[in-house]
């Protein structure tokens, strides 16, 4: 992505009265509604003593601490640090941009849905797809951010559910 790819995607945002509201949007809602339903499916399965609350919690918690140790290593820079662009979605951070632990965060906790109720989780991943198209296009993450964010929600969700039992 160069200024001109991302000034030609974001136009039309620009363009439409309520773009930059609908964008800012589905970032805040997305990430607010997965992160609170999150706790409530940790204390659903705590109150009713189902066995599969430790995968749920260990799974989310090892791959969230794994990836955020390795971003703070690889330090990727962000679209508004490499190119001149002025991004729609406000951030003050410098750096590790790769992967997207929004993205990554939605796409794990999506997969713990799954493995208790798969409508939610697809829902849910669904809903990270939106997140991950409005992280790129709020210009705070490149497009490789956003899908290796993804795929290694995914994963960890697979792994994860498939080793600790």
């Amino acid at each position: 992505m160069n200024e001109r790819i991302y000034e030609r995607i974001t136009r039309p945002i620009y363009d439409y009265k309520y773009g930059l509201q609908i964008l800012k949007g589905i970032n805040n809602i997305t990430t607010t509604l997965v992160y609170c339903l999150y706790p409530i499916l940790l204390m659903v399965l705590a109150y009713n003593r189902d066995s599969r609350f430790w995968r749920v919690l260990i799974t989310p918690g090892i791959s969230f601490a794994l990836v955020s140790i390795f971003r703070n290593y690889f330090n990727a820079l962000r679209p508004y640090e490499v190119l001149n662009i002025n991004p729609i979605i406000k951030k003050d951070t410098k750096g590790k941009s790769f992967p997207s632990r929004h993205v990554f965060s939605i796409f794990v906790i999506a997969m713990s849905f799954y493995y208790i109720l798969p409508w939610m989780g697809i829902g849910l991943m669904f809903l990270g797809l939106l997140l991950a198209v409005a992280r790129v296009l709020g210009g705070v993450h490149f497009p490789r951010d956003v899908i290796v964010g993804a795929i290694v929600g995914i994963l960890s969700g697979m792994i994860g559910f498939i080793i600790i039992r």
